[in-house]
């Protein structure tokens, strides 16, 4: 099994990488192509790509189709965005990379949250 900070060392962006590893691990179908645009911060430093990619897969996986419905998506991302905040201070990339965090920290920390959030 391929972790997601190794498809990033093989070039895919961090979104990419958190995308491919899911649906290799969880046997979904999530374009790829969602995190493409995501790498570097989304290409300014803000919001980390990992960061944005785990949000896509929640939207993905317990969004909904109607106003109607319920949004569970939102919970689900409060919860990997509090805990990503607990632990770094900060979704920023500029800021992580200013505090000494690494793509490949970030990339698996993400990672491993999205999978202990979903699969509680």
């Amino acid at each position: 099994m391929t972790k997601a900070s190794e498809y990033h060392k093989q070039g895919f962006t961090c979104g990419e990488a958190i995308i491919k590893t899911y649906n290799e691990e969880h046997n979904t179908n999530i374009p790829i192509s969602l995190g493409s645009s995501m790498g570097a911060g989304f290409t300014v430093g803000s919001l980390c790509g990992a960061v944005g990619a785990a949000t896509v897969i929640i939207g993905s996986l317990k969004g909904r189709e109607s106003k109607d419905e319920i949004n569970d998506a939102r919970k689900y991302t409060k919860e990997l965005m509090i805990d990503i905040k607990e632990k770094y201070g900060t979704e920023i990339c500029r800021d992580l990379k200013k505090n000494g965090v690494s793509c490949d920290e970030i990339i698996e920390y993400t990672y491993e949250s999205l999978n202990k959030i979903l699969w509680l």
